[in-house]
């Protein structure tokens, strides 16, 4: 980026070429020490796997609502329960958090530093399956390696004992 700046500078002058050079490796030392190191980046074959898997989901979980509230036996088995989040980076949890809210029957209600709490529509469903796969899908976005899921979730104060 830095020589194509020169190169439209100096109009491609080969005369500035040892002026050019330098201040190439002077500018992209510079940028390389004041940008602050990230601990992700996006990754494009993940992100396109994600966005196929955003569309599907957004799909699949407005059809499964619409079933629900169409369903004149309403099947609903509301929960609300909290699930250990492996993600470390916040912008890979953000999104996360973000996505669990397509999934069919899901709804986020709330992340702090280790959990994100999610309301269901039906305990019956595969919720920690379901929140370990995306979780691994958005790890996929930024290259992120996972520790393996447990599949465990942990049940509210709310609901402890019962639906809501």
């Amino acid at each position: 980026m830095f020589s194509f700046a020169w190169m439209v500078m100096s109009d491609a002058d080969p005369g500035g070429l040892t002026f050019g050079v330098a201040f190439v490796a002077l500018a992209t030392a510079a940028s390389l020490k004041l940008t602050p190191v990230r601990e992700w980046q996006v990754r494009i074959p993940g992100a396109l796997r994600y966005a196929a898997y955003f569309a599907h989901q957004s799909v699949a979980g407005g059809v499964d609502v619409a079933r629900r509230v169409l369903s004149p036996s309403m099947p609903i088995d509301p929960d609300i329960v909290r699930y250990r989040m492996r993600l470390e980076p916040r912008q890979a949890r953000v999104l996360f958090t973000d996505t669990v809210s397509l999934l069919p029957g899901t709804l986020s209600a709330g992340i702090d530093d280790t959990h994100i709490t999610v309301h269901v529509l039906d305990r019956g469903l595969p919720v920690a399956e379901s929140l370990a796969d995306v979780e691994d899908r958005v790890a996929d976005v930024y290259g992120i390696t996972l520790p393996p899921a447990d599949h465990t979730l942990e049940a509210c104060a709310l609901t402890e004992g019962g639906g809501s």
